[in-house]
């Protein structure tokens, strides 16, 4: 199960009708090991925001990108330098070039809604 794997989650906004938002904040509610990126840094649900997955102290097992799709190649560029083995495209943050990338690189790709799919939501 994914509550004993480190996740870190794309896109997490200070907004909290944001999906990135609440995707995180529930992973922290339900004390999964989660680390939140977004461009502008910031603080969420008590958690600093890294403004890159360079920052992140620690390995990574899974990412949830939850970015628009102009985004998800370099996302997914920092995934593969950082050796993440699985990553989520949620609905809306789909692109095939991403999806491509991921998958040439040996990453395991899904795309689905990471909490549901999970049986967090």
């Amino acid at each position: 199960m994914y509550t004993h794997k480190t996740i870190v989650v794309f896109g997490v906004s200070q907004d909290p009708s944001k999906y990135g938002n609440k995707i995180f904040t529930a992973l922290v509610r339900q004390g999964v090991q989660v680390y939140g990126i977004h461009p502008k840094g910031g603080e969420v649900a008590g958690r600093t925001l890294f403004t890159d997955l360079k920052q992140v102290p620690t390995p990574v097992d899974v990412a949830v990108l939850v970015i628009p799709p102009t985004a998800l190649e370099a996302a997914v560029q920092q995934c593969m330098e950082a050796r993440i083995p699985e990553i989520w495209f949620q609905p809306g943050a789909r692109s095939a070039q991403a999806f491509e990338l991921a998958t040439s690189a040996g990453i395991k790709a899904v795309n689905g809604c990471f909490m549901a799919d999970n049986g967090f939501w």
